[in-house]
């Protein structure tokens, strides 16, 4: 592996040398239209000459829009759909480009500035780990990524990026209260002074949620340097930490909720089902991203990122009949090193990125058997350990036609222990699987005009088992499989984003991607045991669409619409739709300006009816559609040298009661005994208001 990275970059290096080429002059630069993200390529370029359909959030965007959560600011886009437990944002699962289905937390990659979110067991991340105060801007790169990223960028990729400083210092406060006792104080500060560069951050958000037990808070800020040495060398470090504390109401059924759809889940003795008065959890996060930046003129730059990452995670769950109490602990090691050139190949321009991904990520797990700790159970010690390495060739065959192609390879290892104090059965020791997985893609992006694009890419996606998927340490039997393979899948993408005025844009993109050897866990009757194996086929196709106009001074008119279809196709669900993935989505608004600085906002989301989580067969009632109404004024004085933002607004303004989750619980379900469906609601009508200043 090592020998193949040198000698892509030695090869690099020789066609793209000073002797071959020699540097663009401006005014032979492809036109540009002036949005730069860096998700899409790692590395700074257009959103129109990358072959896929990217959004961005900016902070401008956040501040004005009075969400208080990255859930809140990513559920209004297109092909993105999120469900939670709880009603709060802590342990919500993201849905993108169909892939909810009952396993959806390896399929999207989450970072922060470049960095991997995921967490190497199946569970979502906390999503209240970054605060809203501390983001400049959030990436959203719609499909595949596997090539640049690796694991888990299979329906797209969300870059969560930090403010850095810039400028005169400039100060920001602000106060934002709600319904449900929601409070969110936010503090910052940015700037720059010769060669330096600062940044800080912080943010206490708080509410005690919709239903009985369903409170958080999250407590959290970080701060960022950056020093310019010279033209040559720029270094940067990015700290962040943050402390979240949730509660766990349960689920309900229709009649608890036609009784109640605030409470928490009752007992309910007939199906031996404990009622949830004490569950919750608590997580602690730190993150540290060291940054060096080499600019070698003609020759490039070389990029490299020391990253680490921590989580404190405590769960309990006296509801659970056993194994209630675990404290997991993981750490993230990575170091991410990157070569960048630039240059004209006999008057055609080309940009080739060669990087490496090295992460070491060490996972412990103890389980007690009550709160405070004092008797443990079991302990689980594992360890996954990932290379990569990548290139991507962008070549201009015209000045407006711009091929793309890239090759990744791959190898994870993931080995470990468990030792159960109570079932010796259920230990296993230094057991290991080794994972070697390889991505190509190449796209085709055509610019049109100033502002217009048409691109099609075709791409192979993977997804590295999860170390809980692997081995079964919590309690539940214990074993190690050394015969569980990754899954795999191809990918095809074809879209458009036009303007056919300067202030009209619409965009549509088609995608299918076809999934084989995914996981699912094959149970026995005749035993009452089961494990995961790589049984599953899938097909995810669909279409994305998005169309804004821009009167400036009078209005803002923008929606966006998804269409999913995601299917079984083999087994004795073939052509099956797979549960929790509604096929219709839809968002539209319009921003009115009046004057005296006031403008009025209005909002609609539409999620279509899915059949329930389990629901493999569709042969059960499904999770409702549903239709929300939102509806903002913003009053924006400039005092002298002060910007005020006020805010009030009203989210599900008609009180829609709905549910953005439901268990098919029916299935199981024997003789004697039967089992309804459960659901988790969702907030009722709900008000905010706030203000904010910037000086």
């Amino acid at each position: 592996m090592k020998k193949v990275l040198f000698f892509v970059l030695l090869f690099s290096l020789f066609v793209f040398s000073p002797v071959q080429a020699e540097d663009i002059k401006a005014s032979d630069a492809i036109v540009t239209m002036g949005e730069v993200v860096v998700t899409a390529t790692r590395d700074t370029q257009e959103i129109r000459k990358a072959p896929a359909n990217v959004s961005v959030i900016t902070a401008e965007e956040i501040e004005k829009s009075g969400v208080t959560t990255v859930i809140e600011a990513l559920d209004k886009l297109e092909s993105i759909q999120f469900r939670t437990y709880s009603g709060n944002s802590s342990q919500s699962q993201i849905d993108m480009r169909g892939f909810g289905g009952d396993n959806p937390f390896g399929k999207t990659l989450i970072l922060l500035d470049g960095r991997r979110l995921n967490r190497t067991d199946m569970a979502s991340i906390n999503w209240l780990q970054m605060p809203i105060n501390t983001i400049e801007k959030i990436e959203v790169v719609r499909g595949p990524g596997s090539v640049l990223y690796g694991d888990a960028a299979i329906g797209g990729v969300i870059n969560i990026i930090t403010k850095k400083g810039k400028g005169e210092p400039k100060v920001n406060a602000s106060v934002l209260v709600g319904s449900y006792g929601l409070n969110d104080e936010r503090a910052g500060i940015t700037g720059a002074t010769g060669k330096w560069t600062y940044a800080l951050t912080g943010e206490n958000n708080f509410s005690l949620g919709y239903r009985d037990r369903s409170k958080y808070s999250a407590l959290g800020g970080g701060f960022d340097v950056g020093y310019s040495a010279n033209d040559l060398l720029n270094v940067s470090l990015g700290v962040s930490f943050n402390k979240v504390d949730y509660q766990m109401p349960g689920a309900l059924t229709k009649d608890q909720m036609a009784q109640d759809r605030r409470q928490f889940q009752p007992e309910i003795a007939d199906l031996f089902m404990n009622a949830h008065p004490d569950d919750d959890g608590s997580d602690k996060y730190t993150n540290v991203n060291l940054g060096v930046k080499s600019f070698w003129g003609s020759w490039g730059q070389f990029e490299i990122n020391f990253l680490y990452g921590k989580k404190d995670l405590q769960m309990n769950m006296p509801s659970w009949f056993s194994y209630n109490y675990s404290d997991t602990n993981t750490d993230t090691y990575g170091v991410t090193p990157r070569y960048i050139l630039g240059k004209e190949i006999f008057g055609f321009y080309n940009k080739v990125i060669v990087g490496v991904d090295y992460y070491n990520e060490p996972y412990k797990k103890n389980i007690f058997s009550d709160r405070e700790r004092t008797a443990k159970l079991s302990t689980a010690d594992f360890n996954r350990e990932s290379t990569g390495g990548y290139i991507r060739d962008e070549f201009s065959l015209l000045k407006n036609l711009i091929l793309s192609a890239g090759y990744r390879y791959e190898q994870t290892s993931i080995k470990g222990s468990n030792i159960d104090f109570f079932t010796a059965s259920n230990d296993f020791t230094n057991q290991k699987n080794t994972y070697n997985a390889e991505a190509y893609e190449a796209g085709l992006t055509w610019l049109v005009g100033k502002k217009s694009k048409i691109f099609a890419k075709y791409s192979t996606v993977y997804r590295i088992p999860f170390i809980d998927e692997v081995a079964s340490f919590s309690g539940f039997g214990g074993a190690f499989l050394s015969d569980l393979e990754k899954e795999k899948g191809v990918s095809m993408d074809v879209g458009t984003e036009i303007y056919p005025l300067d202030n009209l844009r619409g965009s549509m993109t088609v995608f299918r991607v076809d999934m084989k050897d995914e996981i699912e866990y094959v149970y026995d009757p005749l035993t009452w045991t089961g494990k995961n194996r790589n049984t599953g086929s899938t097909r995810h196709e669909g279409v994305e669409v998005s169309l804004s106009y821009l009167w400036p001074k009078y209005f803002k008119v923008f929606g966006n619409y998804t269409y999913h279809m995601a299917t079984f196709e083999d087994g004795v669900n073939n052509k099956k739709e797979m549960p929790m993935v509604p096929k219709q989505m839809a968002n539209a608004g319009m921003e009115i300006y009046l004057p005296f600085n006031v403008t009025l906002r209005s909002e609609i989301q539409h999620a279509g009816e899915a059949f329930l989580s389990g629901d493999n067969d569709n042969n059960t009632e499904k999770l409702e559609a549903h239709t929300l109404l939102n509806f903002y004024a913003y009053y924006k004085p400039r005092l002298g040298k002060l910007d005020v933002t006020a805010f009030l607004g009203v989210d599900n303004l008609a009180d829609v009661k709905y549910s953005s989750f439901g268990i098919d619980y029916e299935q199981y379900s024997y003789p004697g005994v039967t089992y309804p469906n459960f659901y988790y609601p969702m907030p009722g009508i709900t008000f905010k208001g706030g203000i904010s200043a910037t000086f």
